[in-house]
């Protein structure tokens, strides 16, 4: 049995401890001015410009597991290689999807994306391969999804209610990410 007297009930706290439901009036005028900032309110707060570089290096993440995943799919060999490589060219084009998601969501923070090809590498979080051999391409693509993962699961953390905007895009991609994973992780045990 629930015992619903566990949890805190706000009307029975002192008026002293509850905040009022109540909106910022304040916060919501200065929203008003600065509309040149587009989706970035005075309520975007000093991470902002920590948030922008979580998601530039996440979007070098996204474009080097696309650049990965393009050359497997033009260099698989093998039995198996037709469907997988067919599917590496799938994973390919939902990373650039993310890339554009993220790139976008930079945009509306007030920041630049960076595509840069000279620090793509250098930025990201999983490794760009060459792998010759279908498993090897296999298990090299596996490996980066999971440091994607990882690495998602803690901006997410770090976002936390910051801006909600960005945590949902942000699950929406590892959501996606985790099932590559899966996709990957079934084709090695083959």
């Amino acid at each position: 049995m629930a015992k619903d007297h566990d949890k805190t009930n706000v009307t029975s706290l002192p008026l002293a401890e509850r905040k009022p439901m109540a909106l910022d009036e304040a916060a919501l005028e200065a929203a008003r001015h600065s509309l040149d900032q587009g989706a970035a309110t005075p309520s975007s707060g000093p991470w902002r410009s920590e948030l922008i570089k979580l998601l530039n290096d996440s979007l070098a993440t996204e474009l080097v597991c696309v650049l990965r995943y393009k050359r497997h799919h033009f260099t698989a060999q093998g039995l198996a290689s037709p469907k997988i490589a067919e599917e590496f060219l799938v994973h390919a084009t939902e990373e650039a999807a993310h890339a554009d998601r993220l790139a976008r969501r930079i945009v509306q923070l007030g920041g630049e994306p960076d595509f840069s090809p000279d620090t793509l590498s250098q930025r990201s979080h999983a490794s760009y391969d060459e792998s010759s051999e279908l498993k090897s391409m296999i298990r090299a693509n596996l490996i980066a999804e999971r440091v994607a993962i990882e690495a998602y699961t803690q901006i997410i953390a770090l976002v936390g209610d910051k801006d909600s905007t960005t945590r949902r895009l942000l699950e929406d991609i590892l959501a996606d990410e985790q099932g590559h994973a899966e996709e990957l992780k079934d084709w090695l045990a083959k």
